[in-house]
């Protein structure tokens, strides 16, 4: 199989690009943690928004909790209203939609949002729920026996941490 070449850098541009046409005055950043909340971070600062950006968890809703557990470091932070906010969640990729799942109900367990739309660095395919991106920077085929995964550098600087076949 040939090595998986992606340019995390190039691919944040165009998530840039692709997330200021999403948003609105109204719009919060809800980023997952951890990949979609580095995204939400450095969006909030790049696009000049005026609210700092939630951080959300899929820990306390996934269907694995029992083998996973709940790590330290995946806290919810939403520092603003959530009951009929414009929310646009963020995360680094997306495969098979269920951390997307968990974080829904874990959204809704903090209110009633007017909207959720959902923008993602990378849609890798292979979902197992009905869900999809508003906007994905990328789209690439990977096998189930591989995963893909961001990284940032203590500058910040993105890249991408490929495991498997």
């Amino acid at each position: 199989m040939t090595q998986l070449a992606l340019d995390a850098e190039a691919l944040y541009v165009e998530l840039r690009n692709g997330v200021q046409r999403l948003c609105n005055p109204t719009t919060r950043l809800v980023g997952i943690v951890s990949g979609g909340y580095w995204l939400a971070q450095r969006l909030h600062k790049d696009l000049n928004l005026p609210d700092a950006p939630g951080a959300i968890s899929s820990a306390m809703h996934r269907d694995d909790f029992a083998q996973r557990g709940l790590a330290a470091s995946a806290q919810t932070s939403l520092p603003f209203e959530i009951n009929g906010a414009d929310i646009l969640l963020l995360d680094d990729v997306l495969y098979t939609g269920r951390t997307l799942r968990a974080v829904l109900n874990e959204l809704f367990d903090f209110g009633r949002p007017a909207s959720v739309r959902l923008a993602v660095l990378v849609d890798r395919g292979g979902r197992q729920l009905p869900v999809q991106a508003d906007f994905a920077a990328a789209r690439v085929a990977l096998g189930a026996d591989q995963s893909l995964a961001l990284a940032r550098s203590e500058a910040g600087v993105f890249s991408f941490d490929v495991k498997g076949a």
